[in-house]
């Protein structure tokens, strides 16, 4: 049984699944292979807990966290509302293709409905084609304004020291 229920940021509980699971999902390929840095470690369950924007979203097998979402909201100027952009989805690999990921994208669809969002966004890697399969099944698609300009991409611009 998989209980799934927003985070609480405070809990220390929720706060160990969150450090627990993003370090499993930075040490994954689809990660980018490398765990978290001291500094993210001692420091993202407060800076979370600090933005009123920022969604958690856990998945607990008993007491042994399944897997997490981070939501970010955003805001769309071409719709005038708020968006929710499923930012990290992380599920542990031995509650893989049990439907936990599915089941974390319907609370963050709850939660937008709840905050009035347009629309969820994610991004998702050319290579993750289980991702893009379990993401396509959960009614996501790429996106483009005018088929004419092709697909819109994500891009990343890194600035070193934070600023």
């Amino acid at each position: 049984m998989i209980d799934i229920l927003e985070a609480d940021f405070a809990n220390p509980a929720h706060a160990a699944a969150v450090l627990s699971l993003m370090e499993a999902y930075a040490r994954d390929p689809m990660g980018g292979g490398q765990g978290l840095s001291a500094f993210t470690r001692a420091n993202l369950v407060d800076a979370l807990a600090r933005r009123p924007s920022a969604h958690g979203i856990l998945a607990f097998a008993g007491e042994e966290p399944a897997g997490l979402a981070i939501c970010l909201e955003g805001f769309s100027t071409f719709a005038c509302r708020p968006l929710l952009n499923v930012h990290d989805l992380v599920v542990a690999s031995n509650f893989r293709r049990q439907g936990v990921g599915r089941r974390l994208l319907q609370r963050a669809e709850l939660i937008a409905r709840r905050l009035g969002c347009c629309k969820l966004t994610l991004e998702v890697l050319e290579g993750n084609g289980a991702a893009q399969g379990a993401y396509r099944s959960a009614g996501f698609h790429p996106y483009q304004l005018d088929p004419a300009m092709g697909r819109a991409q994500f891009w990343e611009k890194p600035l070193p020291d934070g600023g």
